[in-house]
């Protein structure tokens, strides 16, 4: 028996309240130990001793974007050197490139719709020949496709039609909550300047991702100035459209980190027990969920997450940088085994799909995927190594 009747309950699959899951937090931040097992007892239960990863290829399609997030150094500017717009033969490149690196997903990112801010966006567009950024993605995720990898995309809030469309060639989407707290959004705090941070505009993203059946991946940013209460909220809210649609299919929990190009330059990372402790939260309120850290944003311990409740690194790229976070780079693939296998944890690489959401996607995507696949849902060891 634990000291905590709340994790007790947990443990006995009983159902507790918001006010247990905060009185859980404030326990642990005196001792986290009862927690930490908890979480880690919960992991071993619903996803065994293996870790999972999806080998990827990042195309930074176009990273001009109509907001402003006070911690972004993804968002470029025209004429910045960062800038990125991809044409198409540049596309076609670096599938192929990903191609022969054996990369599985093709991850393809955007800012925030640019075409509605920047006339060099509406150029890039008409040089390309699509009139919208979701056209493009629309294109990019078929050749892709067509070349053997298989599309992940995040392009911040696309519209109900526009997911609909790219359902057809997507095995999975993303959209970060980040946080569903208003205050979040108000003068001076995070996301003041970034309108698709809305709370209320991301859970429309979300909700609509249900109604359409599409496998989705989505997370919190720790560290930005949130509450607990407004943290656990967030996860509450992602675990309550699960409940209802059935097609979340992991949580990323990214801590935050200082970028030098920023607003928030000068705010502290993510204390790493603070971090852990969220991890660890998360674990317990979705006992069943696929929840991922990325490793690259926690060099020096990431392994150590393995022990308070995490099941997946996400996405390492042999071959692009973490445009998102270029300051971070990705660790290498076999280091990343070789700290998974000292933690007791066998490395497994997955499709930009998890195999329990197979069945939302159509007959010819998963005949696709098939040719690469084993037995358990996975990419075959031989492909990927």
């Amino acid at each position: 028996m634990l000291n905590s009747e709340s994790l007790n309950n947990v443990l006995e699959n009983k159902v507790i309240s918001r006010q247990d899951i905060i009185g859980i937090y404030q326990n642990a931040v005196e001792n986290s130990s009862e927690l930490f097992s908890v979480a880690q007892n919960l992991r071993k239960k619903f996803k065994k001793d293996s870790v999972t990863f999806s080998k990827k290829s990042f195309f930074n399609l176009i990273n001009l974007c109509k907001d402003t997030c006070s911690y972004c150094t993804y968002k470029a500017e025209p004429g910045e050197e960062k800038l990125s717009l991809m044409s198409k033969q540049q596309v076609l490149e670096l599938l192929q490139l990903a191609k022969k690196y054996r990369c599985v997903e093709a991850l393809f990112v955007t800012g925030e719709r640019p075409e509605q801010k920047y006339q060099e966006a509406r150029d890039w567009l008409k040089e390309n020949g699509f009139k919208s950024t979701a056209e493009y993605l629309i294109h990019a995720s078929e050749l892709a496709l067509e070349l053997g990898l298989f599309p992940h995309t995040n392009a911040g809030n696309l519209n109900f039609e526009e997911m609909r469309e790219l359902k057809k060639t997507n095995v999975s989407m993303g959209i970060m909550l980040e946080n569903i707290s208003e205050r979040l959004t108000e003068k001076g705090m995070p996301h003041y300047l970034a309108a698709s941070k809305r709370p209320k505009a991301r859970l429309e993203v979300l909700e609509n991702s249900g109604k359409l059946g599409i496998p989705m991946t989505t997370g919190l940013l720790v560290g930005i100035g949130e509450t607990i209460e407004e943290i656990v909220d967030s996860i509450l809210a992602i675990k309550q459209l699960h409940q209802k649609y059935g097609n979340i299919q992991e949580v990323i929990l990214q801590n935050f980190q200082p970028k030098p190009d920023t607003i928030m330059k000068s705010a502290p990372s993510a204390d790493e027990k603070y971090f852990k402790t969220i991890v660890a939260l998360s674990r317990i309120i979705m006992p069943e969920m696929n929840i991922q850290i990325p490793p690259n944003l926690s060099p020096k311990s990431y392994q150590s997450f393995l022990s308070v409740g995490i099941n997946d690194w996400g996405g390492i790229s042999p071959l692009t940088p973490d445009f998102v976070n270029p300051e971070f780079s990705w660790p290498e693939i076999d280091k990343v085994d070789e700290n998974s296998r000292n933690a007791g944890f066998e490395l497994k690489c997955r499709f930009p799909i998890y195999p329990e959401f197979f069945s939302f996607v159509s007959k010819e995507l998963r005949d696709k995927m098939s040719v690469i696949e084993n037995g358990e849902g996975l990419v075959k060891e031989e492909y990927w190594r």
